[in-house]
């Protein structure tokens, strides 16, 4: 009489070989998941200051503005109003600081972008890609050719 179903030895290989794919899939999945954080806050910080631009170039100032007036990004800061020495932050979802922007004049359309705080993986990454957008801006000014 033969009997049907699987022996305890085959049991615990399909046992093993599933752990070892766990092992190898679990942390794939993990470094997913900060690739895409990191993507959109480089993406949000681009956005943000292309906005700027544009806000400051249609309405001559910052002055008395608040960032819902210029963007819907969300945004991890406080007061939402526009002065000197405001500082806008983009952050990871543990409340780490990525990126700042400093208006450095509101009048004049002067900003800084910085990530000389960055800290945790995901920030660092973003302090990487945004390399090339971390500086100061100047959206006001004289310098356009006739």
């Amino acid at each position: 009489m033969k009997r049907a179903g699987f022996t305890m030895i085959e049991l615990i290989f399909v046992i093993v070989i599933l752990g070892i794919l766990a092992a190898v899939a679990i942390p794939k999945l993990a470094a997913t998941r900060t690739d895409a954080q990191v993507s959109k806050i480089s993406t949000e910080a681009a956005t943000l200051v292309s906005e700027l631009g544009t806000f400051y170039t249609a309405q001559g100032t910052f002055k008395g503005k608040s960032t819902a007036d210029i963007t819907n990004i969300s945004l991890k800061t406080g007061s939402t109003n526009i002065q000197n020495d405001k500082i806008i932050v983009l952050g990871d979802d543990n409340n780490n600081t990525c990126l700042e922007i400093t208006f450095n004049n509101v009048d004049d359309g002067n900003i800084t972008v910085s990530a000389d705080n960055a800290s945790g993986t995901v920030c660092n990454a973003v302090k990487e890609a945004t390399a090339d957008l971390q500086k100061t801006y100047n959206f006001g000014g004289s310098n356009v050719a006739y």
